[in-house]
């Protein structure tokens, strides 16, 4: 059984009732976000509202929570806050994009439909890091074994070729 906010709803509908919906879902339950592996866990709520300007239906969206990814450096866990609005100028086809206006974000709306989660998903990615690490001053474990790594330890030097010249001398 697929979740409300993974169906696709009429955006007509929505904008004309001036509908607002409330979520509040697991980053695992987007299908595009669980196929990013360094993300561990995580939630995000918030509120889509739906509405009209400029001749195009538009859905203001706020979201909070926090995303738990694995640090690409120590590959521990780390928290990362999500937060956001946006708003989005929904279109039903990609030659309407030319004449929405700056301040609205484009996203087609295939069929006139969407559904929560697509919009939810598009901000969340382009919340999280592209390679997500602790940040400077955050403790981080490859950076203190790097530290501890960098101070001189006394190696022998073996030199293999060093009678190289006393054997072809003997010809």
């Amino acid at each position: 059984m697929s979740q409300p906010w993974s169906k696709p709803l009429d955006v007509d509908r929505l904008s004309r009732g001036a509908a607002a919906l409330d979520f509040d879902l697991a980053l695992r339950q987007l299908p595009r976000l669980s196929s990013r592996a360094e993300l561990i866990g995580g939630s995000v709520r918030g509120r889509v509202r739906f509405g009209r300007e400029s001749g195009h239906a538009v859905a203001d969206v706020s979201l909070e929570g926090g995303a738990q990814l694995q640090c690409q450096r120590c590959m521990l866990p780390m928290e990362q806050p999500l937060s956001g609005q946006v708003r989005v100028a929904l279109l039903a086809d990609e030659a309407e994009a030319g004449a929405v206006p700056e301040a609205l974000e484009p996203m087609l709306a295939r069929d006139g439909r969407i559904s929560i989660a697509e919009l939810i998903e598009e901000e969340v990615l382009l919340s999280l890091p592209i390679v997500p690490m602790h940040a400077a001053g955050e403790p981080c474990a490859p950076l203190d074994a790097l530290e501890a790594a960098s101070e001189p330890v006394a190696a022998s030097t073996q030199r293999p070729f060093a009678q190289l010249d006393e054997l072809l001398s003997h010809k």
